[in-house]
């Protein structure tokens, strides 16, 4: 309300109250739908011995799992109609949880590893710089092939492209390679990704008779 004193009027304000709203926090939706979860009118049973019973009514199915002692349990909620299966689910969400999280591990140990060749190394240097990738990709790591190019080098790229795939032809005979990112030119520097699927087995020799 205003005040008039003298000449000059005060005005004063009363304090705004606000309106406390909760937060409204969503409920998030479960990662696999367990027993009475499971709305659809029917699924495709898995049994708990891995037998395919075939399309049947939820609800018998989930009767079937209850008599079992088990959960019934929604594994694939994308096909027509989905796929649910008869099994333990604690057991089910610790084996999942400990594949999440193995994935993650190695997702976050690989890193990418890189060598550098010339185009003039040696046949020692080459075995050397051989012998650290396979290094590299036998700890799972991506590997990273470089050369950088110098002087009159930048006029002759395909050569030092050749010796790049070179360096590829001898890893492969070890090593499954798949490149992943194909030889580019950044600069004065040629590159290529690539990692390994696995290491090629030897073949056995034949005994003698």
């Amino acid at each position: 309300m205003p005040h008039r004193m003298g000449r000059f009027i005060t005005v004063s304000f009363l304090p705004v109250r606000r309106t406390y709203r909760p937060r409204v926090i969503k409920p998030t939706a479960p990662a696999y739908r367990v027993n009475r979860q499971i709305t659809v009118p029917e699924v495709r049973l898995i049994d708990e011995n891995d037998d395919n019973i075939g399309v049947i009514a939820t609800a018998e199915a989930i009767t079937k799992a209850e008599q079992a002692g088990l959960d019934l349990v929604e594994v694939s909620p994308l096909a027509k109609p989905p796929v649910a299966k008869i099994i333990d689910f604690s057991q089910f969400k610790y084996q999942r949880d400990k594949e999440v999280q193995k994935a993650k591990a190695k997702q976050k140990k690989q890193e990418i590893k890189g060598v550098r060749l010339s185009t003039r190394i040696g046949t020692h240097d080459r075995a050397l710089r051989l012998l650290q990738a396979g290094k590299f990709l036998d700890e799972g790591h991506k590997l990273k092939v470089e050369l950088q190019l110098k002087g009159r080098e930048h006029q002759h790229k395909d050569l030092a492209a050749e010796v790049i795939e070179q360096f590829l032809v001898e890893l492969r005979k070890r090593y499954k390679i798949t490149v992943e990112q194909p030889l580019q030119k950044q600069g004065g520097r040629l590159s290529l990704v690539c990692y390994s699927g696995g290491k090629i087995e030897e073949p056995k020799a034949e005994e003698e008779v």
